[in-house]
């Protein structure tokens, strides 16, 4: 009767809040299938370069990170089922690299209700403010900035160099009408509103036609154009823009996949002969990885290069082709450098209870990018910049000049 019991204890103590007897259990719900697939594969892939070197080399005290990945196809129903399965299941101990503002807003009020099993949310792919802001700024720690702050960097831009009507093409859910928010206060703060506006259902993919959404905005004949979506729509938007002759300048927040997409555009340039890239614009909230002089995109590089990871084959439906480098997947890196550094602040026997209090007491960190990391009680974002490219020999590069002052 005695071993019975310290076999239960002993059951208990190391399968209880994701600290198995030889790993750390994290968990993930992302788009591992679907028209935006290449977020969730490409996500996971940056993470678990490092999350694999840091196995290699013997873990945090001792212990391997495991990640519990489930797809959700970006659709909020299966996050929800997701989310549940992770923590009364699987009994992870952080929720961890989710995608996308439909899913993330959905799984909100679960953390409100695990509230007193300590469950966070860390470094989500969307710059939505519905977790940055009360009832779940609490519950949520994100790496990247904000939808806000990229459509206002991107509307401050334009209006700079003399490009005022601008309209904007966005996904009609929670991820779009963020980006709506964003772009119509900073607009407000010039005195002026958006110009027009033309929406497409979450979904889509790039083989359908745009050609009436661009129909719709060109009749409010504006400046420029900002996106808020994913890589299939978004490219599909630009081509049939391209196609119908209008070279106006387009520009999307990070959230879209920036080599996802350019991949779709420069492919159908080779069939048809046209430059699909003209007066593309992307705002980024990680650096370039084309950077090599920073200490973490090397390291990136070298990492993606050695483990070229990829998600279990029981995740994904269909072949996908690994983008080497990517904004996504260089992001996920960082949030995975992040999480190591949080984990081997917890010591030797990690707890959910621990968690905020530790996160909190983050300040002035270097992962690598000359941009340090800070965490408060009352700050749960930990970078504020935002960087802005353009396409250039069929890459993204930084901008140096914004389209609009030949106009």
């Amino acid at each position: 009767m005695k071993y019975l019991l310290y076999w239960l204890f002993f059951l208990i103590y190391f399968y209880s809040e994701g600290v198995y007897a030889d790993d750390i259990v994290i968990g993930t719900s992302a788009a591992f299938r679907g028209p935006s697939r290449g977020l969730g594969i490409e996500l996971y892939r940056g993470s678990m370069a490092y999350i694999q070197h840091i196995n290699q080399e013997g873990g945090i005290n001792g212990r391997k990170i495991l990640m519990k990945a489930y797809n959700d196809g970006y659709n909020p129903v299966p996050a929800i089922e997701n989310t549940i399965k992770l923590v009364e299941e699987d009994k992870v101990l952080l929720l961890f690299d989710y995608v996308g503002t439909p899913t993330v807003t959905r799984v909100l009020p679960l953390l409100k209700r695990y509230r007193n099993e300590f469950v966070y949310l860390f470094f989500p792919f969307t710059g939505a403010q519905p977790h940055r802001q009360p009832p779940y700024d609490e519950f949520v720690f994100n790496l990247r900035a904000s939808y806000r702050q990229e459509t206002e960097g991107l509307v401050d831009n334009f209006v700079k160099a003399g490009r005022k009507r601008i309209a904007i093409f966005y996904q009609v859910d929670a991820y779009g009408r963020s980006g709506w928010d964003g772009v119509k206060r900073a607009l407000a703060k010039f005195g002026l509103k958006i110009v027009g506006e033309a929406t497409y259902r979450r979904g889509a993919k790039y083989s359908e036609d745009f050609k009436q959404q661009v129909e719709i905005l060109r009749k409010v004949n504006p400046d420029a154009i900002i996106s808020v979506g994913a890589y299939a729509a978004c490219a599909g938007f630009i081509r049939d823009a391209r196609d119908a002759g209008w070279d106006v300048p387009i520009a999307n927040v990070s959230f879209v996949g920036s080599e996802n997409l350019l991949n779709l555009l420069l492919e159908t340039g080779k069939a048809t002969g046209r430059d699909y890239t003209v007066n593309l614009i992307n705002s980024q909230v990680v650096p370039s990885y084309e950077e090599t002089s920073l200490p973490a995109v090397k390291e990136y590089r070298e990492l993606m290069d050695r483990y070229n990871p990829m998600p279990p084959k029981e995740l994904m439906e269909e072949e996908y082709k690994p983008l080497r480098y990517s904004f996504v997947s260089f992001e996920g890196f960082l949030n995975a450098k992040l999480l190591v550094e949080i984990l081997k602040r917890m010591g030797s026997k990690p707890e959910r209870a621990r968690i905020k209090e530790i996160v909190e007491s983050i300040e002035n960190l270097d992962i690598g990018i000359n941009t340090p990391v800070s965490f408060g009680p009352h700050k749960h974002q930990g970078l504020d910049l935002i960087y802005y490219t353009t396409v250039r020999n069929g890459l993204f590069v930084p901008i140096t000049d914004w389209p609009g002052r030949e106009k």
